[in-house]
């Protein structure tokens, strides 16, 4: 028996108690005990009381089915946001008014959310399929992958970009849905199970990986224009050498920004994938960036803000360790994030002092939360969609 065999039976056994309830994991198992990469027997932080420097209003809130086992993304497009429950109906909201004006049954379990672009809506299956409607409701076409896709796929200039958990990536053509390219990687043993998708900006499609390496396709062929090193393994067992990029990375005027669990946060040029800057902040929730800082939510639920342009930590707020926060999302003076009992928290972007606080259903909110032409949603595990303004 190798070395590595009572961890891998450790796992499976993990797997079997974990499955239903684990939002990020391992090839082995759905979760080893993580879940977005904290332990999930640690002990959430109770809420700390403050002042309230600021108030989150509820503008208006609407319910689609739950998500299960899966994170689901909501999707943006011109005035609308699309949200979909796993059970494959997919609402269509007004982003002012939250008033529902379109309805679809796509008739398969999703697993990954709804992507929208172009006039196009699509979404991916547990069964590897990806299926595209036009704004009416129409379907179009449907395509068939090598597995399961975890993540809302992308449309940009004619192309459905779709990432499948075997660590694919399609490029497929938004008419007809058939594939124009592919991309892939060998994967380690063992690696989260992620339900990051790609980032599709100026004509490239940038993607992390297991292992720590972030990569640059171009849009038109998935030809590779450069791959970097966010973080190297590091650890003598498969599970400390595990510096997987879980989280979407950020895409800033010239330069990118991806963080890694068991490993570290790192900014690069976005034309030659150059490192500019790199710190020892861990993270599977993942990162967002504004005009001067980086935002980072790390493996403890502890937010971060590093200088955009060195790196330099500027404050930490620690009071929500273990509460699985989100990815951060910034609103001009202050940073947005959620939970896993479904609050919606606010902190004032100069220090990370607590601003606000607002509950949902008291389900955990997976997905970050999406900024809309108002304010910004989050859908909460049990279907809930809340949209939310800064007063």
């Amino acid at each position: 028996m190798s070395r590595f065999a009572p961890v891998k039976i450790l796992l499976a056994l993990a797997a079997i108690l974990l499955s239903g309830c684990s939002g990020l994991g391992d090839k082995v198992s759905t979760g080893f005990g993580l879940w977005g990469g904290q332990s999930v027997g640690e002990k959430p932080a109770a809420l700390v009381e403050f002042k309230p420097s600021a108030v989150l209003k509820l503008e208006w809130q609407a319910r689609v089915g739950g998500a299960g086992d899966t994170v689901l993304f909501p999707a943006m497009l011109k005035d609308d946001v699309y949200a979909v429950g796993q059970d494959g109906k997919i609402a269509r909201f007004d982003t002012d008014t939250g008033k529902q004006a379109l309805n679809i049954d796509a008739g398969s379990k999703v697993s990954g959310g709804v992507g929208a672009g172009a006039g196009l809506v699509t979404l991916g299956t547990a069964r590897g399929e990806v299926l595209g409607f036009d704004a009416a409701g129409q379907q179009l076409w449907q395509a068939r992958l090598s597995s399961e896709i975890l993540s809302a796929p992308q449309v940009a200039d004619g192309v459905v970009v779709v990432r499948t958990g075997d660590g694919r990536i399609f490029g497929l053509d938004a008419r007809d849905g058939k594939r124009k390219w592919i991309y892939q990687r060998a994967m380690p043993a063992l690696a989260l199970r992620s339900h990051a998708g790609v980032v599709v900006s100026r004509g490239a499609v940038f993607a992390g990986f297991a292992g720590g390496k972030l990569v640059a396709l171009s849009l038109a062929n998935g030809n590779v224009g450069w791959e970097a090193t966010v973080s190297q393994p590091r650890g003598a067992t498969e599970l400390e050498r595990m510096t997987d990029i879980s989280s979407l990375p950020v895409v800033d005027e010239r330069m990118i920004c991806a963080t890694a669990y068991q490993g570290r946060t790192a900014c690069f040029d976005i034309a030659s994938g150059n490192l500019i800057w790199a710190r020892d902040v861990s993270s599977a929730a993942g990162l967002a960036v504004d005009e001067r800082n980086v935002y980072v939510s790390d493996t403890k639920g502890a937010i971060h803000a590093l200088d955009k342009h060195s790196g330099a930590s500027l404050w930490k707020q620690d009071k929500l360790f273990a509460r699985r926060v989100t990815a951060p999302l910034p609103l001009g003076r202050y940073i947005a994030v959620a939970d896993l009992e479904g609050y919606v928290h606010l902190l004032a972007r100069e220090d990370g002092s607590f601003a606000a606080r607002i509950a949902t259903d008291g389900s955990q909110i997976g997905a970050p939360p999406v900024a809309l032409n108002r304010g910004f949603l989050v859908q909460t595990r049990n279907g809930g969609l809340y949209a939310l303004t800064v007063q």
